[in-house]
């Protein structure tokens, strides 16, 4: 999740990074102990990387993780966005009540009027729910629009911008067979093809509103 860009910004302009809770990545069961460990710095760490993007300044920066919102960002953004973030926070929701914590962070840090654009992989409104919970890269719609309403904001809009209507995953396929990841096929080249052919995920395109 970031707010906005550093050009869009311009030098009057705020970029907020946002990571995941550093209690979730244990959960995933395949980060390294080093990378677990770099998480309780990663505030520092990714300020200091995304200071070094630009020659000179062009907006200011500011980060934290979700679960653990500074009091002085509340209420100071204008927009945010969750592009192909909401899976993770939905698969381990039962565990820590990520997804619900992040978009509580998300209103608490928009302005009254604050928009929130989510892109997420979509599956189909009649898959399973248990396969469409998030850890094979899929949400349904319906699922994160009742989130977002279940947290007080307001869809305001959508878009098939990102619709691909060659991928029809079943309920054996993940999201990361496709393009770029290409999972399970890179050893495989017609498989990998036949995954390059369907192109990226098909995608949800949300705009939500936090109420004035």
């Amino acid at each position: 999740m970031v707010l906005q860009t550093p050009r869009a910004l311009g030098s009057e302009g705020t970029l907020v990074g946002v990571d995941y809770s550093p209690t979730m990545f244990p959960l995933f069961g395949f980060f390294t102990e080093e990378q677990l460990k770099a998480k309780e710095t990663w505030v520092d760490d990714w300020l200091a990387e995304a200071r070094a993007w630009f020659d000179t300044p062009v907006a200011e920066l500011d980060a934290f993780q979700f679960g653990d919102l500074p009091e002085r960002l509340e209420g100071k953004a204008d927009a945010a966005l969750f592009i192909r973030a909401l899976h993770n926070l939905a698969r381990f929701e039962a565990e820590g009540g990520y997804l619900t914590t992040s978009l509580m962070n998300a209103k608490a840090v928009l302005k009254p009027g604050g928009i929130v654009g989510v892109v997420q992989h979509m599956a189909s409104e009649d898959a399973a729910d248990a396969w469409a919970d998030g850890s094979a890269g899929y949400l349904k719609k319906s699922f994160v629009i009742a989130q977002f309403e279940a947290a007080g904001f307001e869809l305001v809009g959508e878009s098939d911008i990102n619709v691909n209507p060659l991928d029809q995953p079943t309920a054996e396929d993940i999201v990361w067979r496709l393009p770029p990841g290409l999972s399970g096929s890179k050893d495989n080249p017609e498989m990998a093809a036949a995954m390059t052919a369907i192109g990226e995920s098909n995608r949800m395109t949300l705009l939500f509103k936090k109420p004035e």
